[in-house]
């Protein structure tokens, strides 16, 4: 039985439901968090509800959690996009790393997304990683008036995959023996992938297209629950820094290395 204690952002529903759920099934204590239906209910996307999911886990939690699974994000074409998924998501790292300190053995990991390597705008990730939440809010807000509004998720989850690569390796987490990850879904078959892309035939058609799955499309949500579960396990400890692509096969032929012939 796992006795240590998780916190999830986004556990309401989808990837971090079935996250939780999993967790929880293991015999360990989970902390879930999210808009409503939660047992700590805050919006990331506002300075407050950062404050107060940070304030109310640690007081849940006794000062004290051993692992942090942020899952939490939403894929709107809107500024609000990139308010909860890069600087709510970061808030929340941070906000929680001292309680990872206090764990004998603790873990975080974040969700990405397959799209990162896609499609992104340089202006909402630069201003990101500057850590100018005003810019990169407004960046976002250029590009939905300019009809690419579609661009804002993938552009807050590559400046996301690109502060975790620079940051885990640092002082504060490798160097606190905290390993944190990513972990990178394809599109998977959950509810907010039924509403904003199978509903519309034509968009399922145009994301399938973009993203390829050779083992299925959409993918499981349980298979990515396990990949986030072992990834705050103890059994982790030695990865850090790391993107986990769980996508069925996309990113391998994305990349496109499979047409490099052997010398």
């Amino acid at each position: 039985m796992d006795k240590r204690t998780y916190v999830v952002t986004g556990a309401a529903s989808g990837i971090g439901a079935a996250t939780a759920t999993l967790l929880t099934k293991t015999g360990a204590r989970v902390i879930r968090c999210d808009l409503r239906d939660a047992d700590v209910a805050a919006d990331l996307a506002t300075p407050s509800g950062r404050d107060r999911l940070v304030a109310e886990v640690t007081a849940a939690a006794d000062g004290v959690i051993d692992g942090l699974v942020a899952v939490a994000g939403i894929g709107a074409a809107d500024p609000v996009t990139v308010r909860l998924n890069y600087f709510g998501t970061i808030a929340c790292l941070e906000g929680l790393r001292p309680l990872l300190t206090a764990s004998a053995r603790p873990r975080a990991a974040v969700v990405s997304s397959l799209s990162a390597i896609v499609a992104a705008d340089e202006a909402i990730v630069r201003a990101c990683l500057a850590h100018d939440e005003s810019a990169a809010a407004a960046a976002a807000e250029a590009a939905v008036l300019t009809g690419q509004g579609r661009i804002v998720y993938p552009s807050t989850k590559r400046a996301l995959d690109i502060w975790l690569r620079r940051t885990a390796p640092g002082p504060g987490w490798a160097g606190a023996g905290i390993p944190l990850n990513a972990v990178a879904p394809g599109v998977v078959d959950t509810p907010a992938a039924r509403t904003m892309v199978f509903e519309d035939p034509a968009t399922a058609e145009a994301v399938q297209a973009m993203m390829p799955q050779p083992l299925g499309f959409p993918g499981p949500v349980d298979a990515v629950a396990s990949l986030l579960a072992w990834t705050v396990s103890e059994a982790n400890s030695f990865m850090t820094g790391q993107v986990l692509y769980i996508d069925g096969g996309a990113e391998a032929l994305l990349r496109g290395e499979a047409t490099v012939e052997a010398g």
